[in-house]
């Protein structure tokens, strides 16, 4: 296509990116420690669709939202007490939780990232993914992916 031609023209017909061999694909950065030790503790408990939503390029209040869900309310606080346990632990103390009554949805608030417990209808209700569908899904190491062969994921 001309140097020369409208950003118009280029829209419509568009040319393939051409990477050249030395540019090498862009990759992920490694996820913070923490943020790992948060999806180890909820493994830990059964937690069910982990989820991290890289926020950087979007918000300034965290970097990024860790999204868990559990079968039912007791669960749901396993979850959320085992996270806030272990990185108490490890020396990172949650600034707020909210909603660990009710358990319906429990937030813990670490600053540079913000883990979201949901009851799994509550989930799927207020749907965070598509919320912050402009955010990045980083890619989660296979140990914290679902386990097909658990019973207690599988049931719906």
């Amino acid at each position: 296509m001309k140097q020369n031609s409208t950003v118009k023209e280029q829209s419509l017909n568009p040319q393939p990116a051409v990477r050249s061999k030395s540019q090498p694909a862009e990759s992920q950065p490694a996820l913070d420690e923490r943020v790992l030790a948060a999806l180890h503790a909820a493994s830990e408990k059964k937690a069910i669709e982990p989820v991290v939503l890289d926020l950087r390029d979007i918000a300034s209040f965290t970097d990024h939202f860790v999204i868990l869900s559990g079968q039912n309310e007791r669960q749901v606080q396993a979850i959320s007490d085992e996270i806030y346990e272990q990185l108490k632990k490890a020396g990172e103390t949650a600034a707020r939780v909210e909603g660990y009554k009710t358990a319906e949805w429990i937030l813990l608030d670490f600053g540079d990232f913000v883990v979201h417990v949901f009851e799994q209808k509550a989930r799927k209700f207020y749907d965070l993914e598509r919320l912050w569908r402009e955010s990045k899904r980083v890619e989660l190491p296979a140990e914290y992916l679902d386990d097909p062969k658990s019973s207690l994921r599988t049931e719906s």
